[in-house]
């Protein structure tokens, strides 16, 4: 009984040291990896612009949504580019210029349409949140439970979750809030009044879509159901602005890669399984022993 007791206890006390190695030195190695590929993901997020000291203009980012030269393409059919570089400021982190080659063939533009880019701004911001929580428990801090580790990365996860959520779910928006958002007075000239347009950022693409409309009488035998909100609404879907009920005819849907887009959602779902891992292993220790050290 005295051999198995003294047993247990040094079995208790490797365990116990191996823990101390763990909160003093593998979680901050691990730390440093998510804060190296955070920032790796951080900087995809920044959109390329002029700057003081620079030789001369960035180049500029430019997607395009099939093509947009004049002759180009079907009539019927919407085409559009997008270049989300451009001067920053406090007040307009990005402003980019887009272009829409409209179905019947009219051109239009809009120098700051930053409306779509809000996706963008946010998922960066979350980013920005995990590295400052992270950067707060620099070498010199000392965890002394477990229980510090599983809130920190919690926090953390919590934030990366949310910027890849950001990319990933598109907010469903009805109608009239795509009518009200202001997206649509930002062309020049003005787009007409039986079009609507609506972009946004999805997983790794960015997508462009406009829809055509037509006023439902007064007498019209149609039943008047207004549209709920979704991502992409489709033909035959209703709703009311103003004094007049209208009705989708036809949805013109474009869209293109953003390759960086698509490293960052990858550095979010790598740096995720790292935090869950020290979670992992945190977890583990408290299966040794019947109370909690942490």
């Amino acid at each position: 009984m005295a051999t198995a007791m003294a047993a247990t206890a040094a079995e208790r006390a490797v365990l116990e040291e191996e823990f101390r190695w763990l909160l003093h030195d593998e979680v901050h190695a691990v730390l440093r990896q998510l804060q190296d590929i955070l920032k790796e993901a951080s900087l995809r997020f920044t959109l390329p612009c002029s700057g003081a000291g620079t030789e001369g203009p960035a180049k500029q980012e430019n997607f395009i949504l099939g093509s947009c030269r004049p002759g180009e393409g079907r009539a019927d059919s919407a085409r559009g580019r997008a270049e989300p570089g451009g001067r920053e400021s406090e007040d307009s982190p990005e402003q980019p210029a887009t272009a829409l080659c409209l179905p019947r063939g009219q051109a239009v533009e809009a120098a700051t349409v930053g409306f779509f880019f809000f996706q963008i701004q946010d998922a960066r911001n979350h980013v920005s949140q995990a590295i400052y929580l992270l950067a707060n428990r620099d070498e010199s801090y000392q965890f002394r439970t477990g229980a510090e580790v599983l809130k920190l990365m919690d926090a953390v996860m919590l934030q990366l979750t949310r910027a890849r959520n950001r990319l990933t779910t598109p907010a469903t928006l009805t109608l009239p809030e795509i009518a009200a958002s202001g997206l649509t007075r930002m062309f020049a000239p003005a787009l007409p009044s039986d079009l609507l347009v609506n972009v946004y950022i999805n997983l790794n693409k960015l997508c462009l879509t406009v829809y055509q409309l037509h006023v439902l009488q007064p007498n019209s035998t149609k039943n008047f159901r207004p549209a709920g909100g979704a991502v992409l609404h489709s033909p035959g879907a209703m709703f009311e602005w103003g004094s007049q009920r209208l009705e989708v005819s036809h949805v013109h849907k474009v869209e293109c890669v953003i390759p960086w887009l698509n490293d960052a959602l990858v550095f979010f779902t790598v740096s995720l399984q790292l935090c869950q891992q020290l979670k992992d292993k945190i977890s583990v220790f408290s299966s040794y022993w019947s109370y909690r050290p942490f």
